[in-house]
């Protein structure tokens, strides 16, 4: 039976009904004990941070860390003040306004236990389709010396092979337009950033925090690119004054479900629009650029580092590729959580494999990290059974992810002259999954900015069995190394004749064999 953690101890729950009660600010200091709730007056917190991008993520990480600081009497001047810039934003909008910006965040333990507490650090969320004036002033308020960002691996408007931006995105051209009122990201930041140098006013940081090698380094190119489209000058002053830091962040948050709210409202008795659910596992590394201070970050357990790259390369290579290996070959097989998958014995063997041959050797030594015990935590986080991680949110976005995460490990072993045999494989298993209907002949529902252009040419590999990786806006110019293209034929080759499970299983066994 699952436990609740409990201030004198685990309990069981369904001893008696419990009161349910809608979590808002006025209600928030009944809840039961068991829940732990902000121990600051949130009416004293004023926003030093403006994040775009509130999803479940932040919540559970930065959002967190923040509530940690404020629970010790610091960073009561670092508030959040989160941002929607697309219209699906809006639902978040009404969930936090509705609740006075709380939300209770329930870690789940591998052994049932359950964790909840109610975080207070976001005190505002303006909705920038109705009112991006609003935003703008909100960014370019001295008070506010943050701008954070989660927009997702594919918001920066980079492309995955040159690195260039995409200056000819329609959404980038409606934003130049003379006057236009400013639509995304880049817009919104730029133009705030130009009113606080008009005003005098130093100019805020810039702090991605998004799955991406590098991310400060891409969200500085991503910026100042925008910015010289519509003003050179103002460009060269943002190159020149804004820190962009670059930051690993990890903890595995699933998106939230029906059942996740009624679970937190049966074992908690708190009636919450909108929890979140994570792992108990949380890292933050974090470079210490900053243009206008920052928060005591390194009090609430986040590493402030001189380079982030070693600790990015870890998570990007193994943690998040480690998942796409997992992915495709586990929806395949016929698995929808993640933890069945990493149960999968021959799958989890293909899957460690892969870290230890592919992607360790492309890895800098991490400061204070045993690589070898990371590799054996990871398997053993993506086996918690209590998280219910689903296969369909790793595999979702694939045309952002395998080319940031996956591709830069194929591409280095191959300039060194290591193995790539389980990296191309992953490439076949996306390859097939694309096709977009699986074993038993059912439809696979494909989330990606570029499944039109994917799934018709991924239903022709039967008969030209390179069409998928001759895509060279996605893959270079992979598809003309043979020593990445006959491991990729054999895989795919594999998959449409013999299964998923058949090919992961001689896969595995390839390790063992080495």
């Amino acid at each position: 039976m699952m436990k609740v953690v409990d201030a004198a101890g685990p309990v069981e729950p369904g001893r008696g009904m419990m009161a349910v009660t809608a979590l808002t600010q006025e209600t928030v200091a009944a809840l039961p004990r068991e829940v732990a709730v902000p121990s600051y007056d949130r009416s004293r917190l004023t926003a030093g941070i403006v994040h775009v991008g509130v999803g479940g993520f932040h919540r559970a990480h930065q959002a967190m860390y923040l509530d940690r600081l404020m629970n010790d009497g610091l960073a009561h001047d670092w508030a959040v003040c989160g941002v929607g810039v697309l219209p699906g934003d809006a639902r978040m909008r009404d969930a936090l306004d509705a609740q006075d910006g709380l939300y209770t965040l329930v870690q789940k333990h591998p052994d049932g236990t359950l964790e909840a507490r109610v975080i207070g650090s976001i005190v505002g969320f303006l909705f920038a389709p109705d009112d991006p004036q609003a935003v703008v002033e909100k960014m370019a308020d001295p008070a506010v010396r943050i701008v954070s960002l989660t927009v997702t691996e594919g918001g920066y408007n980079f492309h995955p092979v040159t690195g260039e931006f995409v200056a000819d995105a329609p959404a980038v051209r409606a934003d130049l337009e003379p006057g236009a009122a400013p639509a995304t990201v880049f817009g919104l930041v730029t133009e705030a950033l130009r009113r606080r140098r008009a005003r005098g006013v130093a100019p805020f940081t810039v702090m991605s925090c998004d799955n991406i090698q590098g991310n400060g380094d891409v969200a500085r190119r991503s910026f100042t690119a925008f910015a010289r489209l519509a003003d050179a000058d103002l460009a060269g002053w943002i190159e020149e004054a804004v820190a962009f830091p670059n930051s690993m962040v990890d903890r595995i948050t699933p998106v939230t479900t029906d059942q996740d709210r009624a679970s937190v409202a049966e074992r908690f008795g708190v009636l919450d629009a909108w929890p979140v659910t994570c792992e108990p596992f949380t890292q933050w590394a974090l470079e210490d650029h900053f243009s206008s201070g920052r928060p005591p970050f390194e009090a609430a357990g986040v590493q402030m580092v001189a380079d982030v790259e070693p600790y990015e390369l870890m998570k990007l290579r193994l943690l998040n590729a480690g998942h796409q290996a997992l992915a495709y070959f586990g929806r395949l097989s016929g698995h929808r959580y993640v933890h069945e998958a990493a149960t999968d014995a021959a799958l989890a063997r293909f899957v460690r494999d892969y870290m230890d041959v592919e992607a360790t050797p492309t890895l800098r030594p991490v400061p204070g990290v045993d690589l070898e015990d990371y590799k054996r935590t990871l398997i053993e986080r993506f086996a918690n059974p209590e998280v219910r991680d689903t296969v369909a949110r790793l595999c979702a976005e694939s045309s952002d992810r395998i080319p940031k995460w996956l591709l830069p490990v194929v591409r280095e072993q191959l300039a060194r002259g290591g193995e790539v045999t389980r990296a191309a494989a992953v490439v076949a298993s996306w390859a097939r999954y694309a096709e977009g209907v699986d074993e038993a002949g059912e439809p696979i529902t494909i989330v990606d900015p570029l499944k039109d252009r994917l799934t018709p040419i991924a239903r022709t590999q039967r008969t030209r069995p390179t069409a998928f990786i001759e895509n060279r806006d996605l893959f270079g110019d992979l598809a003309d190394d043979k020593r990445f293209v006959e491991p990729y034929l054999r895989a795919l080759e594999s998959l449409h004749t013999r299964g998923a499970r058949a090919t992961v299983r001689e896969l595995a066994e390839l390790g063992r064999r080495t």
